[in-house]
This record gives structure tokens, sequence and C-alpha cells, in this order.
């Protein structure tokens, strides 16, 4: 599934092409697609025709994108979650379809099409209100412009903690609620509410530049173990997202169909038998979650009382 650099990127590349152009026409083709939309795909599209796209912005892994009327005022935004295949793609508009084209946005300027193309139909589009929240508005990595939307959130994503690259993260709140938990430290670090935009390849690759075990129990996490966390948190979001993401197929990819490059740098995830780059030792797997763990036995040696 995408992790914070590679909606990053997505969110980034919607920014440059799509941001300021106002919506003439939306089709969903897959009933899967609007299954967050509880009025369906026809009030879906109603609802974005006309108006004008102000922003695209994102907290953790999810995606929004503000709908401005004519007079500037945005109550209502589109959230894109991309699941784990979806894609934004930038195509001009007698472009060929794609064979898993889900939903194509026009726009009144006549220029290129918005698509959303989901091999799997996990990813999802809903419209819905944004609320006021009292943290000051929205996270991630997107300026948020002066307006009537700002300092708010989609209600779907109220709920969701801001990501280490957001300039109002908390170290000392984070090294606190982290110490409070009784479960693993990888465990904490895929839960969204005390840190968004991690996932599996991340947690991983973090947790070896921290030198700390995924199974540590987070009540025995030091204030300097934590800071040291988020130190590696940051160190391979920016790396990954300086790659444009982490491709490990051709899942993922930008708004313009090109894939990230980040996994020739990864040091543990997926490395499974392969020396590690800091002192040589194989990297091991570990059963995880339904999914793997990857660390180094000598780097980040299992604590005595883990919390599997």
């Amino acid at each position: 599934m995408p992790e914070l650099p590679e909606v990053e990127v997505v969110r980034r590349g919607v920014a440059r092409w799509v941001v300021g152009r106002t919506v003439s026409s939306a089709r969903f083709l897959h009933p899967r697609v609007t299954r967050r939309h509880v009025a369906g795909p026809d009030d879906a599209g109603a609802r974005t025709r006309g108006l004008a796209v102000a922003d695209a912005v994102r907290r953790g892994k999810y995606l929004w994108l503000p709908l401005a009327t004519p007079d500037g005022r945005a109550e209502e935004a589109m959230v894109v979650h991309l699941g784990m295949s979806g894609q934004l793609l930038v195509e001009a508009a007698d472009a060929p379809e794609e064979k898993h084209l889900r939903a194509v946005w026009t726009f009144d300027d006549g220029g290129e099409d918005l698509r959303f193309v989901d091999q799997r139909t996990f990813g999802g589009i809903a419209v819905v209100p944004l609320v006021a929240t009292p943290d000051g508005g929205p996270g991630g990595l997107g300026e948020t412009p002066d307006g009537s939307w700002s300092g708010s959130l989609p209600a779907p994503v109220a709920h969701i903690a801001r990501d280490p690259l957001d300039p109002a993260f908390d170290d000392a709140v984070f090294a606190r609620r982290l110490r409070e938990r009784t479960t693993g430290l990888k465990r904490a670090l895929l839960d969204q509410t005390l840190v968004s935009g991690v996932g599996n390849i991340y947690a991983d690759e973090a947790l070896w530049r921290a030198k700390l075990h995924y199974a540590r129990p987070t009540r025995s996490v030091t204030p300097a173990q934590a800071a040291a966390l988020l130190v590696g948190l940051r160190e391979v979001m920016t790396a990954a997202l300086d790659a444009g993401g982490t491709s490990f197929d051709s899942l993922y990819v930008n708004v313009n169909g090109a894939s990230g490059y980040f996994d020739r740098s990864l040091a543990v995830y997926g490395q499974e038998g392969r020396p590690c780059p800091r002192c040589g030792a194989l990297v091991r797997r570990d059963a995880f979650m339904n999914r793997s763990s990857f660390s180094c036995p000598v780097c980040q040696p299992v604590p005595r009382s883990p919390h599997w």
C-alpha cells in the first residue's frame, strides 16, 4: 500500500496539473469506487461539477481536494484513498482508456483529464464535508492558502494523526504517547492515530536506522530512542520523496505514469539473506501481522522481553 512518500509524490503532481481548474464532469465507472460515498456515484459527480479544485492536501496516506465555489468558499472536499493499487493520472482527453479505469474528471478549460485507475479496486473516492479542527488545520506537506476551508479537515480524516514531516508535528507528544501504549514498537508505528503515513516499508527502514527491534515494548522506549526513531523516519521518508517513492511493481506510479526508484536504496525491507549495509550480518525476515518484518539480527537485537 502506498505510504507517505508515495502519496505525497501524487499530491505534488495533482497540485501542479489540476489545482485551480474547474470540474466540468465526473464519471464513475465501477460501483466500488464510490462505496465510501453513501449517496452513490451520481451524487458524487453532481457535487463536484462546476467547482474549482482549490488545493491538493495530504495527511498521512490520505489525499483530498478542497472544492471551491466561484466566490472562493470550500465547504466540501473530494477524498481519495489509493488503497493497494490506486493511481491518479493526468492524461490527454483523447488518450485511450486504461484497462482498470474507475473514474474520470474533465475540466472546463478543455485540458488534460484526471483519471483514477485501480486494478484491485481497494481504493475509493468520496465527497465529504470539511470540518473545523482544533489543531490548526490539515497536516502534510501541502501549503494551505487563506480561505474558508483553512483550518479544516475532511470528516473521515479528522482522527488521523499528523505525520513526521508535518511542521506542526510535536516530537515530545509523540514520545509521551508512545510510552503510554502497551504494545510493540512497530505495531505502534503502524497506528495512524499515533503517527500517520508510516507503513510496513518505512517502519522497517526507520527502525533499522534507529537500531531498534520491531518488537521492543513501547513502554521501554527512552526519549532519546524516540527522538532517534523520528530522525530515522524523517531521513528515510525524505530520501524516498527525492527518489519519487518506492515501486515494487507497476501499480504505484506518479500522475505522469512514472515509477519511483527508492527500492534501490532500501537497507532491510525486502532484503532477506542480504548483508546489512551497516554491519554485514544477513538480514532476517519474520512473520508480522499477516505480513513480513525485516531487520538486522546484530544491529537490532531482540529485546529481553519482546512484545510480539
